[in-house]
């Protein structure tokens, strides 16, 4: 029965690993107004809120999910230790395409808790929360 134990634990170790791993990528931010939204139309959603790239987007099915986002670099050396932080954040909107020029585009409240808005584009670990 002890092996058995032992296999149970490091089977829900290594599921609690896999879910709370975090995805790479970049983030920039944009500035209001935040409406109106691909999501939610020209219902407002508040600040802590976000455009997804195409991939996270999802022809919409990103649309209401939550994402904890946090700073982890400069992208440039423009600021050399933008970051501040981490946030969480609502998929409301969908970042213009072509153009999008990161993985998730903050809002500016946002931008600014997780970094130094005069970075402009920082890297960034993201999970879906």
């Amino acid at each position: 029965m002890g092996i058995e134990r032992v296999i149970l634990v490091s089977l829900v170790a290594m599921s609690l690993v896999v879910m709370t791993s975090a995805i790479s990528g970049t983030a920039t931010f944009y500035t209001p107004p935040y409406v109106p939204s691909a999501c939610y139309g020209f219902q407002e959603q508040g600040t802590l809120i976000a455009a997804a790239s195409d991939p996270i987007y999802a022809n919409g099915a990103a649309c209401g999910r939550m994402y904890r986002v946090r700073c982890t670099g400069p992208t440039n050396a423009g600021v050399p230790q933008p970051c501040r932080g981490e946030v969480t954040v609502k998929i409301v909107d969908r970042c213009p395409s072509p153009g999008c020029q990161s993985t998730i585009d903050l809002s500016q409240e946002a931008f600014a808790i997780i970094a130094d808005p005069n970075a402009g584009k920082v890297n960034i670990d993201y999970v879906q929360v």
